[in-house]
């Protein structure tokens, strides 16, 4: 197993490109059960800094048992990874020992409502809040270059305030970033 550290970087044009061939991978292994795989994450953002890793998210009806995905992903390079998250499931790809995908399944029902959708979309709309974004994260890279969990804690408030501003825009009611 690899030691995962914190390593941000400029944006690359090639991550939507990666995105695309993967997601048409996962849609042919991970077919009948999938409605639809989303780039989301930093790598989704154009102009945004970003760990250089392609965060997917798909949408699944209905959510099996994680045995059933590994089972259909098994010759795609992604293994499970527990998150301590209940229902979704992480599974990661890596390249060289080094993590290149994240892919997280979940049900279909308010997908669209994630934090992680609204989060990448009022971004894509606010050019002004991806340069702050990015300066906080190379920021906290630096600070919390060995520990992924506190770099990613440290983020919390600025996601917190994005996602209400997303949530308040569209008529939707405010939650915490750590509840779903």
């Amino acid at each position: 197993m690899s030691k995962y550290v914190v390593k941000v970087v400029s944006y690359k044009t090639e991550w939507s490109l990666e995105f695309e061939k993967e997601k048409d991978r996962l849609l042919n292994a991970l077919a009948p059960h999938i409605v639809t795989i989303e780039h989301a994450g930093s790598t989704s953002i154009p102009n945004q800094d970003a760990k250089p890793i392609i965060d997917m998210y798909a949408a699944v009806h209905p959510l099996l048992q994680k045995q059933d995905y590994a089972a259909l992903l098994s010759n795609s390079g992604y293994r499970f990874m527990e998150n301590g998250m209940t229902g979704r499931y992480l599974f990661i790809k890596e390249h060289a020992r080094v993590r290149t995908h994240h892919l997280h399944i979940l049900p279909k029902e308010g997908f669209y409502e994630r934090k992680e959708l609204l989060f990448r979309d009022y971004l894509r709309a606010h050019p002004d809040l991806v340069l702050e974004y990015g300066e906080l994260k190379r920021m906290l890279a630096e600070r919390y270059h060995d520990d992924p969990e506190e770099y990613t804690k440290a983020k919390t408030a600025f996601i917190q305030r994005v996602v209400d501003l997303a949530r308040t825009e569209r008529g939707l009611p405010l939650e915490s970033v750590w509840e779903t």
